[in-house]
């Protein structure tokens, strides 16, 4: 356990696995803290250094306000600097796409895994987005927090039966407390669409990941993580495009080890 200190002083905990080369976990919307990523870290750290940390506004960190991407930025940054002035990134959904975004403000990040990065690939993608964004920030403004988070829920194809029973769990008062980071993620995401032409710029070596099966609580997403994670290999130059079998947009660790860990070793 340890924590950085973010250019704007803001503390970011993180745990710290393994021996290798080094790798940093970047978490996705919805996440409550860095145990969303604890399986898969304990699995990539019989060969990497791990670094699974808490996104500002979750778990242990901090949260200076007001908040501004570029300062996720930092907290890589640091992060980065602290495993010794470069790492490997991976990125599950809205956090792979922070992670792009990383890479493209200059970190110096040597290679990238991306897990099913929501890109709306599709007609209407920009006005979709901006319809969410103004629900969203209406919500959070009147701090309906937990409107918020199922707004969020809505937005990734869960059900009418889906939302109950989050709201009935015993976890929905975590989802609630992070509800204001979905604005973080949301921010990840620029205006929704792929920013082809800005990722065109990548030179990084880059793993483009999707689940081989449909998640139930997202069926009627149907091919959208498949088409926008064909589309983002197509844009950047250097891209390994991979389908692990039988996993959902949540991912098995045990599954996912064995496909990333040669990707990040690889010379």
């Amino acid at each position: 356990m340890g924590s950085v200190k973010s250019k704007d002083g803001t503390l970011i905990a993180y745990e710290r696995l393994g021996s290798g080369p080094p790798v940093i976990l970047v978490g996705g919307g919805g996440g409550v803290d860095r145990s969303e990523n604890a399986p898969l870290a304990r699995e990539l750290a019989k060969s990497l250094t791990v670094f699974n940390y808490d996104r500002r506004g979750r778990g242990e960190s901090g949260d200076t306000l007001p908040y501004a991407l570029e300062r996720e930025f930092d907290d890589l940054a640091a992060l980065i600097e602290e495993a010794g002035g470069s790492a490997h990134l991976y990125g599950v959904s809205s956090g792979g796409a922070l992670a792009l975004e990383a890479v493209l403000a200059g970190l110096p990040v040597d290679r990238v895994g991306v897990y099913e990065v929501p890109y709306d690939v599709h007609e209407g993608a920009p006005d979709r987005h901006r319809q969410y964004t103004e629900e969203l920030h209406r919500l959070l403004g009147e701090d309906r927090r937990g409107d918020a988070f199922e707004l969020f829920m809505r937005l990734a194809g869960s059900s009418d039966d889906d939302v109950a029973a989050a709201r009935g769990s015993e976890f929905w008062p975590q989802c609630e407390a992070v509800a204001h980071t979905l604005a973080y993620d949301n921010a990840a995401m620029g205006d929704g669409a792929l920013p082809a032409e800005r990722l065109a710029a990548i030179r990084q070596p880059v793993l483009v990941a999707t689940g081989g099966s449909l998640d139930p609580h997202m069926a009627a997403l149907g091919s959208f993580f498949d088409d926008a994670a064909d589309a983002l290999a197509e844009a950047i130059p250097d891209t390994e495009r991979v389908v692990i079998p039988h996993q959902g947009h949540v991912a098995d660790a045990e599954a996912v080890a064995p496909v990333l860990v040669p990707f990040l070793t690889a010379s």
